[in-house]
């Protein structure tokens, strides 16, 4: 039973920092490419960050450039998205999810097919 559970989720002031994290269990996480996403309340969800297997290669969002940083820690099934510099259009539900497909685009939500649960991030004053 593949499960992921997202944490570390919060409230906080613009510019501030915030690291979640998503622990995996139920499949071999080292063969699979990892991705977050996120959605703001009345809007669709959308693409964040990802991350290949093995680590090594990375994509990221436009808006996540230069602020957000998603990684990995193959030993202990562990997924990561540190965020600097939030802002409150960050705020938004941020999801863990795998990626069970391969499609043309990193960035399509299809091409994953197990997500977590969610973790409210807030960036406000």
């Amino acid at each position: 039973q593949v499960r992921l559970v997202e944490s570390g989720g919060g409230s906080v002031q613009p510019g501030g920092s915030l690291r979640l994290s998503c622990a995996t269990s139920g499949f071999a996480f080292y063969n699979y490419a990892m991705g977050w996403f996120r959605q703001p309340q009345g809007k669709e969800r959308e693409f964040v960050a990802h991350i290949r297997g093995d680590g090594r290669t990375k994509n990221y969002a436009d808006v996540a450039k230069g602020r957000f940083t998603i990684s990995r820690d193959n030993r202990r099934n562990m997924l990561y998205l540190e965020m600097n510099d939030l802002k409150p259009e960050d705020t938004a539900i941020y999801y863990c999810a795998r990626k069970t497909r391969e499609f043309y685009e990193v960035g399509r939500i299809d091409e994953y097919g197990d997500w977590g649960q969610g973790t409210q991030v807030t960036v406000s004053s």
